[in-house]
């Protein structure tokens, strides 16, 4: 039989100080596992951090603009892609920079005002400049022009211009008209006649109820009514009757009311230089009232307003209900 022999002393120490040693290397290398485990996990994100940063730097240099949340922070915006559809035609000109135009001689002088000449004729044409300059004998040449004109009429329209009522009609008629576009025989500054004086007002001033009487441009029949001129001087008044002048002038030619009133306020606005022109005409039109929609009890009011009238509301009030328009 065999028997079972218990280790001896040395064994046993050696036994026990093997366990030892594994036993105090396994917890030291559980510990630095344990220690280092977060370290590098640390190490990780921040070196992705950086990874990111750096890809953005890389995309900025790039681009050449800072980019937020991924966007550029460019002060420029873009186009609208929702932009309507627009008819080219229908898109404003762009501006162009006007050259400073040079210094005119006094011979060479013009008006800045579209219906006012240099030598103060309204719509200066060809015809105007000759019946203008003409002289006595061309005068007559256009007289005897104008009553075969007339003659020739009488006959379209079916009458006798031999019959003795209609004999002398041709040169009546003649007359009138030359007297009814009177008008364009005279000028502005001939009117006005330096009439203008400095005066320290700069208060209202208002003639109101001119009488005129002009042509309608479309049919040669009458259109008349009343006329309402009002300014305000810059430190210049004009001679009270010259406003009513100025009317008439622009009258005694043919004419429609909304160029009619246009005219007068732009001449005054012209030779008087004021804070503000206000002209207001209330007329009846004959080839309204006996033709076409005969209505007899109508009547047509045109306005133009320049200056500080057209600027301030309370000015422009102020004419109107002064001259009795105003009725808010």
């Amino acid at each position: 039989m065999s028997q079972l022999t218990s280790p001896s002393r040395e064994d046993r120490g050696s036994a026990e100080v093997d366990l030892s040693s594994s036993s105090v290397a396994g917890t030291s290398d559980v510990e630095t596992s344990i220690n280092e485990g977060p370290t590098q996990a640390q190490n990780g994100s921040r070196d992705e951090k950086k990874a990111k940063k750096k890809k953005k730097r890389s995309r900025t240099k790039a681009d050449g603009v800072p980019k937020v949340n991924g966007y550029s922070a460019s002060p420029k915006r873009r186009d609208s892609l929702s932009k309507a559809a627009r008819d080219p035609r229908d898109e404003a000109p762009h501006k162009k920079k006007r050259k400073p135009k040079p210094e005119s001689t006094e011979t060479e002088t013009r008006s800045p005002s579209p219906v006012i000449d240099f030598d103060g004729l309204s719509r200066p044409s060809r015809g105007t400049r000759e019946r203008l300059d003409e002289s006595p004998e061309q005068a007559a040449e256009r007289l005897k022009k104008l009553q075969g004109a007339v003659r020739t009429i009488l006959e379209c329209v079916g009458e006798d211009p031999d019959r003795e009522g209609v004999l002398a009609t041709p040169r009546r008629y003649a007359d009138a008209m030359l007297y009814f576009t009177k008008g364009y025989q005279q000028n502005v500054r001939d009117i006005v006649n330096n009439a203008i004086f400095h005066e320290n007002h700069n208060e209202l001033v208002i003639v109101k109820d001119i009488e005129i009487f002009s042509l309608c441009e479309h049919h040669l029949v009458p259109f008349f009514g009343k006329m309402h001129i009002g300014y305000i001087p810059n430190n210049n008044v004009i001679g009270i009757s010259k406003l009513p002048r100025i009317a008439e002038m622009f009258s005694r030619r043919l004419q429609v009311q909304e160029r009619l009133t246009r005219e007068v306020a732009n001449a005054i606005m012209e030779v008087l230089k004021p804070q503000g022109v206000a002209v207001v005409m209330e007329s009846s039109h004959l080839c309204m009232v006996m033709r076409g929609i005969q209505k007899t009890t109508t009547s047509t009011i045109t306005s133009c307003v320049l200056g500080c009238f057209d600027r301030k509301e309370k000015t422009r009030n102020e004419f109107l209900s002064l001259i009795g328009l105003n009725r808010s």
